[in-house]
């Protein structure tokens, strides 16, 4: 289990960097390039993101657990690397022509960006992070990933000064994510190997790679289509509302998503080795700790959305306020439905239900936005986005409720809601008595953690989970010895 630990603080520490680091620079480009700048670069980047999905065809998931499934045998490994690489090299070099004959005969505006926009797709034909994680080497991708993030939040700070920049701000986010990949070649040589290479073994990987590449289509008609339907339905500038509150939102969905991407290797080796019973019990524990942090993080959030809108992004962005509220109610569903795909439908190769779950909610979602974007705009796109989580996860959980105790899971969960509701009365309060909307934010994210710390600590003993004691001891024994 130390493995995992470090594997989760790593992969923790790099999706915790890419929400944060962009959050830090958000502030400052939402007063440089304005709602509207905002706008142009999320609707752009959405529409690109969509053609870097085709590239990937479910290389991230499938690649990762047939790695992780054959990394104790070297040929093996070889073998299978070499016949994956092949395959997304062959499909990722037709989505990189795709999205360029799209801009050459589709794109009516904001061309300079559009065209920038395409070398996230062309990152996306070299990306091989998935082989990486297959092996569980967490610390490599990791340090390089955080080194190109440092360098593309100083560059961001250099050059973009003006609303004019926004091609430049593209550039700079794009080129990070180039080279971020391409450092990562020289060290896949040893395990290539063209010569192990059969089409009768590359044709294995088809099937399950589009297999995967369905749900990923599915994730992203909720994830990016509510922004091309807001670019299309409404003005750029509430896409740049939205952009930012995801942003604020995307911070506790990093930490679920290290979380998952660190034990699907684990649970994936486990499957192959038949051992149910340690399956089970990481579950289980997964369960608890992440509903524990989730929920804080959640109604944390939904208490102090106003004053960190105003805060971060400047009074033009007030509107995204409300959406951030609307927003968090989905961190615990992402959460709740994560653990249960990551850990045991994908391990399991159970991608059917998988399937259909995500299918559901972008179905719901499509019918959602169209119903209420005209309307409410971007408010209507975060109820589209909120209840197409519900869905995802509801599904999921009745797929899997007689194979694991989703009664128990729920009952803890609301559990650790109750907490958090408490939190978050409490901290609205602590911002009402505050004019000064800094000072009250601060006050507000200390007086939320006490209040639910208290709680959860008090929670633990009374189960006298070991874990969580045992950390308890561990800080006790620092702090006595300093």
């Amino acid at each position: 289990m130390s493995n995992v630990k470090k594997n989760f603080a790593y992969q923790s520490i790099y999706q915790v960097a890419n929400i944060i680091l962009p959050l830090v620079t958000s502030p400052y480009v939402a007063r440089v390039l304005g709602a509207k700048g905002v706008g142009v670069y999320s609707y752009t980047y959405a529409i690109a993101y969509y053609f870097s999905l085709v590239a990937l065809l479910g290389i991230a998931n499938h690649g990762n657990r047939v790695i992780a499934g054959v990394r104790d045998n070297k040929k093996k490994l070889t073998k299978t690397f070499s016949e994956l690489l092949l395959v997304h090299c062959i499909i990722a070099f037709m989505a990189v022509v795709a999205y360029y004959i799209y801009f050459l005969f589709f794109v009516k505006e904001d061309y300079l960006s559009a065209f920038i926009q395409g070398i996230w797709v062309l990152a996306s034909f070299f990306d091989v992070s998935w082989f990486f994680f297959g092996l569980e080497k967490f610390k490599l991708t990791v340090t390089i990933n955080l080194i190109v993030k440092f360098v593309t939040t100083i560059c961001v700070f250099l050059f973009v000064h003006q609303p004019q920049d926004i091609w430049l701000y593209c550039l700079i986010m794009a080129a990070g994510s180039l080279f971020s990949q391409l450092a990562l070649w020289p060290y896949i040589r040893q395990y290539f190997n063209l010569r192990l290479v059969t089409w009768q073994g590359m044709r294995t990987h088809i099937m399950p790679l589009l297999t995967l590449f369905i749900p990923a289509i599915a994730v992203s008609l909720y994830k990016y289509m509510d922004k091309i339907m807001l670019g299309l339905l409404t003005t750029k500038a509430q896409v740049g509302f939205f952009e930012n509150a995801e942003r604020a939102i995307n911070i506790p969905i990093s930490v679920i998503a290290s979380f998952g991407t660190v034990m699907l290797p684990k649970m994936s080796n486990l499957v192959t080795k038949g051992d149910t019973e340690r399956e089970r019990h990481y579950i289980g524990l997964s369960m608890e700790f992440i509903m524990c942090l989730t929920s804080a993080m959640s109604f944390g959030i939904f208490a102090v959305a106003h004053n960190f809108a105003v805060v971060f992004w400047g009074d033009e962005f007030i509107a995204s306020g409300n959406l951030i509220q609307v927003l968090s109610i989905s961190i615990i569903f992402v959460a709740f439905a994560n653990i249960i795909r990551m850990q045991y439908l994908i391990p399991k190769r159970l991608d059917v239900p998988y399937i259909i779950s995500i299918f559901a909610g972008a179905v719901i979602n499509l019918v959602t936005n169209a119903l209420l974007i005209s309307r409410f705009a971007a408010l209507g796109a975060a109820v589209g986005t909120a209840v197409a989580e519900f869905t995802v996860c509801a599904v999921q959980a009745f797929y899997v409720r007689k194979q694991l105790d989703i009664k128990q899971y729920i009952s803890k969960t609301l559990l650790f809601c109750a907490f958090g509701l408490l939190m978050a009365t409490i901290v609205s309060l602590v911002g009402e008595f505050i004019p000064s909307r800094t000072v009250g934010l601060l006050m507000q994210i200390i007086v939320g953690a006490v209040v639910y710390s208290i709680c959860s600590l008090f929670y633990f003993r009374k189960t006298q989970n070991k874990y969580i004691r045992s950390f308890i001891e561990k800080v006790g024994k620092r702090f006595l010895k300093s």
